[in-house]
Formats: structure tokens, sequence, C-alpha cells
């Protein structure tokens, strides 16, 4: 049977919070139909434990602990795929939204006043509250970048409070990409033709727990906004490889640099085609693969890395991964240059040639990382 309203609950070490917030929710919806899912990524402080003891008596409240997936935009859509709600509302767990307005958000939806309403701290009659002048000014920027991206103008697209109708869940869950912690992004930038309406709230201080916002959460804010307006063209993770790659090219020179400086010997190999070898290029090419299995590992794979010991293993299937792309980027520069193309380019065309070497390595290089140095990790 459906209801009005679900409130969908991501948690991750808000046992502190949880039960009051339970509570809250409760005496504000009581003139409603409504349910309450708690979607818990098995958080070390068992709130997933707090919440089911609280739930046992109360059956408008459901509790998933999920033992295996992570990210709160994830924990959203599996609330959202088991919920009955003819809206869908999602809020924190961590006492700073307030509740109060959650009733009039859902009416709007309910009511077909608009498709998302949105609980905002930028709109009208709404404040940050005791935010530092650092987090007020890293909102400025995200909110005017996601301006420049989003379909829709709102005053604060990365609010974690707001009520979608089921239409719009339906008609936008097979494209949205549960990356981050953003999901609000995902169902305004992915959805066609929305009304948005803004509430204002005051921002509360959080009581118990931390906070969750780190440089990751950045970093996955803006592959979002990335995602949004160009990852129909260019995968998002395959840009982070290619920046990380990017990096990995001045750390090669660099290593070249100081190889040189520190007057590395030049060496006969035996193969006449490239003695005498200097021992600074593999120095230098050494330290990019170091550089960038761990910029890769902590970046672009984050949510796939390897930890402890477990980076020795990775580290060696780069490593192979990595020599078999400075064979494709040979391979490929001497067979280009055998054909004799670009051949009014003259002298630049090795150039060319050895760049193009390098744009198929790299793309070797990512695939083969993707599919087995990170695949169903």
């Amino acid at each position: 049977m459906s209801v009005d309203i679900s409130v969908i609950i991501p948690t991750y070490n808000e046992s502190g919070n949880i039960a009051l917030l339970l509570e809250k929710i409760q005496q504000v919806l009581s003139a409603h139909s409504y349910e309450i899912i708690v979607v818990d990524d098995n958080s070390p402080d068992r709130t997933w434990e707090v919440a089911q003891s609280w739930a046992s008596s109360r059956p408008a409240v459901s509790v998933i602990r999920r033992m295996h997936d992570r990210g709160l935009s994830s924990a959203v859509i599996t609330g959202m795929e088991i919920a009955r709600g003819r809206s869908l509302a999602v809020m924190d767990a961590d006492l700073q939204h307030d509740e109060s307005i959650l009733p009039i958000m859902a009416a709007s939806v309910l009511a077909g006043e608009c498709d998302v309403a949105i609980g905002s701290r930028g709109a009208a009659g709404g404040s940050y509250g005791e935010w530092s002048r650092r987090r007020r000014f890293i909102s400025f920027v995200a909110a005017t970048m996601a301006r420049i991206v989003l379909p829709v103008q709102v005053t604060d697209p990365m609010s974690g409070f707001f009520v979608i109708s089921r239409k719009v869940y339906q008609d936008t869950i097979a494209t949205i990409n549960p990356r981050g912690f953003k999901i609000l992004l995902e169902f305004i930038g992915r959805s066609r033709s929305i009304t948005i309406k803004e509430f204002g709230y005051t921002f509360r201080n959080r009581v118990h727990g931390e906070t969750k916002l780190s440089g990751l959460v950045i970093k996955n804010y803006l592959v979002a906004l990335y995602d949004l307006r160009f990852g129909k063209y260019v995968s998002p993770t395959f840009m982070l490889y290619a920046f990380v790659g990017l990096t990995g090219v001045f750390i090669n020179m660099s290593g070249f640099a100081l190889g040189e400086f520190l007057d590395f010997p030049h060496v006969a190999s035996g193969i006449t085609a490239i003695d005498p070898l200097f021992l600074s290029v593999p120095f230098g090419i050494q330290l990019s693969i170091i550089s960038n299995y761990v910029l890769n590992n902590y970046l672009t794979f984050f949510e796939k890395r390897y930890r402890g010991t477990g980076n020795l293993t990775g580290f060696l299937l780069f490593q192979l991964i990595s020599m078999l792309g400075l064979f494709v980027q040979f391979s490929v520069f001497q067979l280009l240059q055998g054909a004799e193309l670009f051949l009014w380019l003259e002298d630049s065309r090795k150039f060319l040639n050895n760049g193009i070497g390098i744009i198929i390595a790299t793309i070797t290089n990512y695939y083969l990382n993707l599919n087995v140095t990170w695949k169903g990790r």
C-alpha cells in the first residue's frame, strides 16, 4: 500500500543523532501517511543497531544495513528503490536540516505545485547558520559552478534536503549516476522540464558526530558536475586518469633532470638501437609509474582502491600494464615512422608520431587498468 511521504535517511556513524531525528520526523509527520527508511553503510558506531532498536516497535520505520556498497548517493537510491511514497524525501541524519518544513515541502510536491521541493539555505528565509567563512566560500564556489552546469537555476544546489515526486524518480533513475554526496544534482541535471520550489531554512550546527566534508567529497562533487555536462562525451573516470597521466609527465621529466643532476651513468645494454642507455631515463619513468599508481589508487579509482599490503598486488599489475604501455607507444611510433606518413611535416613528424603513440598507449592502459588492476574491487 502506498503512502504520501517516504523519508529516506542515509547514515554513517550517526548513532548519537538517529534516534532523536526519527522522533522529530515522527512528530512533524503525525498527520500524514508516511514511512521512514534508514539506509546505513554498516557504520562502525553501529548506527544501524540504534535505528533497528528504535524501529522495532514502529512499523512505519525500516532499516537497511548495507554490508558492501558505500556512499551517500547510492544509499539514497537504495532507499528509493523500496520506497512506497508518492513523494520521496531525502535528509541527512546529523540534525542540521530543519524537519519542521518537511510537511510543507512534501505537500507542495503532492499538490503538483512543483516536481522538486528543496530545503534551501540560500532562499528567502534561509541561512547557513554559524558556518565559517571558509565553508561559506566553498559553498559559494560550488553553487556558482552548479548554476553554470544545471539547466534549472537554484540557490542551493548542494542541498541534501529535498523532496521529489515519484514521477521524477521514475523518469530519471535509469540515468542517475549515484556517485558522491550530492544526489540532488543528479535529479536536477538529468531531468527534463521540471519545476522547482525552494523553501528557506536555517542550517543547524552539528551536535554529535563529525562532518563528512572532505577533500574526497569536493573531488566527487567536481566529478559529478563534469559528468552532468560532459560525461556523455568522455567518461569522467577517463578524464581523471588522463589528468593523472599528465602529472606523470612532469614527474617523469623531473626524475630525468634529477638523474642527470646526480650524474647517473650511461651504460651499454648490448642493443644497438638504444645504446648508450641513459639511466636517468628509466629512473624518471619509474618515478612516474609510482606516482601514477598512487594518484590513480586514491583519486581515479578511490572507491576501488587497494589498502595496506593489497597495494603490492595493485602496484605489480599497474607496473606490468605501464610497461606494456611503453611498448605500445614505441611500437606505434616505429610503425608510423616506417609508414612515412606526414612527410610534409619534415622533422616535426616524429613529435606527432610520438604524440599519437602516447594517446593510443594511454587509452590502452586505461582500459587494461579499469578491467584488470581495479576490476571488481
